[in-house]
């Protein structure tokens, strides 16, 4: 189990482990069964994804929107003082047109060899109104202290990012420091093991399937497939 530990300055809301919401951005509490509508929950590799990491808050009382009209970036809200002395505000800053700045004062400590990379909060995938921020992808190692500032890119043209109280932003995740990995192509013993893997899988459908196909309301067909080997291989890693 790897720690993961949180300093914030004021003001501020505590980060907490991605959750997804259900009724919310996550969609609306539907079984799989059939006439069901589609939710992205329905989809086992979207979930683990949208909670593997960790959810910032927007912390203010006010409203803050971010608007694009006429090429120029408009950033508003009701400021007023500056909470705490010293603090830049507002904590919104244009950045290039293109870009803009939330100074957030967050420092996550994770352990040595790990670093944090902020992205979109996964509700940015399920977002029909465009109004949902997007956090600009940035790695930082365990040797700064603190994440002065988060990148997001501008809203595109008449459109608006709205943050709100209690909303997350943006999402972070923890990972290796270096990517020391390669890409190659498999060898003929590898490639061949898994077409024997996928063959075996695709026999076995309408015996993992059995029970737990349903067809959507848009005659989109789920069969339960990933669910079962899932669950078999979470079970085997538990017990190994």
């Amino acid at each position: 189990m790897t720690s993961v530990k949180y300093r914030l300055n004021d003001p501020g809301l505590a980060p907490r482990r991605t959750r997804m919401d259900i009724p919310g951005w996550a969609g609306e509490r539907q079984p799989r069964a059939n006439g069901s509508h589609e939710q992205v929950w329905h989809c086992v590799p979207f979930s683990e994804g949208a909670q593997y990491g960790i959810e910032l808050f927007y912390p203010y009382d006010f409203e803050m929107q971010v608007t694009t009209r006429d090429g120029q970036l408009e950033i508003t809200g009701d400021w007023g003082e500056p909470p705490s002395p010293g603090l830049q505000w507002p904590p919104f800053r244009n950045f290039g047109g293109a870009f803009y700045t939330y100074q957030i004062l967050l420092d996550l400590k994770v352990p040595p060899g790990f670093a944090i990379r902020t992205e979109p909060h996964p509700r940015f995938y399920t977002d029909r109104t465009d109004t949902c921020p997007i956090a600009v992808p940035a790695l930082v190692r365990n040797f700064w202290p603190m994440l002065f500032f988060c990148v997001f890119k501008a809203p595109a043209e008449g459109r608006t990012h709205i943050f709100r109280l209690g909303e997350p932003f943006a999402q972070v995740i923890v990972i290796p420091e270096e990517a020391n990995f390669t890409v190659e192509p498999m060898s003929p013993d590898e490639a061949a093991e898994r077409e024997l893997q996928s063959r075996r899988i695709h026999a076995s459908r309408p015996m993992l399937a059995k029970e737990t196909e349903w067809v959507s309301s848009t005659d989109t067909v789920f069969d339960g497939t990933y669910r079962h080997l899932h669950r078999a291989a979470k079970e085997k890693a538990r017990k190994s």
